[in-house]
């Protein structure tokens, strides 16, 4: 998916095009389990925050539910392996599973060198979008993070 970048003027902008799961121009929730939600009407993309990847290491492989299969929110809906440890990873959401990505399969560790854009994991519809409230948002995750580090 592409967004074309809006912060320039429009004829710096007219050629940059840069794809991109989180951006600016669209809302990003994240989880007390640092998976991010970009929103995208009645579907969104997960994945790792850039602090939970880099906490865990290289990322060596993934297990990833099949399109079609239901997610719920606050249950295990991936397994990462990385190179010091196995670890779970419990939805943000609900939904019907419309994409996986396939980078992942000979590529996994795209998710440290792009967590935000090119390491996202799935592509969810949304069963209740009222949910999404109880995510933080990115400053507020930030906080969340380093509330002790300070």
């Amino acid at each position: 998916m592409d967004q074309r970048l809006n912060s320039l003027d429009s004829q710096t902008a007219s050629h940059i095009v840069i794809p991109m799961k989180v951006s600016p121009e669209k809302e990003v929730k994240v989880s007390e389990h640092h998976v991010w939600v970009s929103i995208e009407d009645e579907r969104v993309y997960l994945g790792l925050t850039n602090f939970i990847q880099g906490a865990l290491g290289t990322v060596i492989s993934m297990e990833l539910p099949e399109i079609g299969d239901k997610i719920e929110q606050d249950e295990v809906f991936a397994e990462l392996e990385s190179e010091s440890t196995v670890h779970e990873l419990l939805s943000p959401v609900s939904g019907k599973v419309l994409a996986v990505n396939p980078d992942l399969d000979d590529h996994p560790s795209i998710i440290n060198e792009d967590p935000y854009n090119d390491g996202w994991l799935i592509e969810v519809r949304l069963m209740d979008d009222s949910k999404l409230d109880s995510l933080m948002d990115m400053d507020e995750y930030y906080h969340f993070v380093f509330k002790d580090k300070f």
